[in-house]
């Protein structure tokens, strides 16, 4: 089993199908609409737009799980992100990255380690994980590496389809 054979619905409803995305770079982030690092939309979506016709998706995640900074509904998700950001990269349903009701999808992340050794649960909003084309994880980076960091963009590269 790979990323790309999770279940997990898209935040408009009916299911994602992530598996559209075998063959491609897909770059998974917890998001949420009401922290510090919401600003880093932006970055993610010149990161999708950049990358797109290379084969990188971005794909964001929201959760509520840190101090209750994505209150929102899937309506209200949606609309924050366009209005404010002109959000055009996936969005799945709202769903828990750390803790007993994990989501399938953080369960296939977690285990990869970040630059500093970190593995396990999720710190924070727009924590990064970079999938490869196979699906497998390639990395990790943390909450404040930013999606124009030269690291990230490097990570990227390396595993662009090609």
């Amino acid at each position: 089993m790979t990323v790309f054979d999770v279940q997990i619905d898209a935040l408009a409803g009916g299911p994602a199908d992530l598996g559209r995305y075998r063959g491609r770079a897909l770059l998974v982030v917890n998001v949420a609409s009401r922290c510090g690092l919401t600003p880093q939309y932006a970055g993610l979506q010149a990161l999708a737009d950049e990358y797109a016709d290379r084969g990188l998706t971005v794909l964001g995640v929201p959760c509520n799980q840190f101090a209750g900074q994505e209150p929102g509904t899937a309506a209200e998700i949606e609309d924050f992100c366009q209005v404010n950001y002109g959000v055009t990269f996936p969005l799945t349903e709202k769903v828990d990255v750390n803790g007993p009701h994990r989501h399938p999808l953080y369960a296939e992340l977690v285990s990869t380690p970040d630059a500093e050794g970190h593995t396990g649960d999720v710190r924070w909003n727009f924590e990064k994980f970079l999938v490869a084309p196979d699906g497998t994880v390639a990395a990790r980076f943390a909450p404040t590496v930013t999606p124009d960091s030269p690291e990230l963009r490097a990570a990227v590269e390396k595993v662009l389809p090609a």
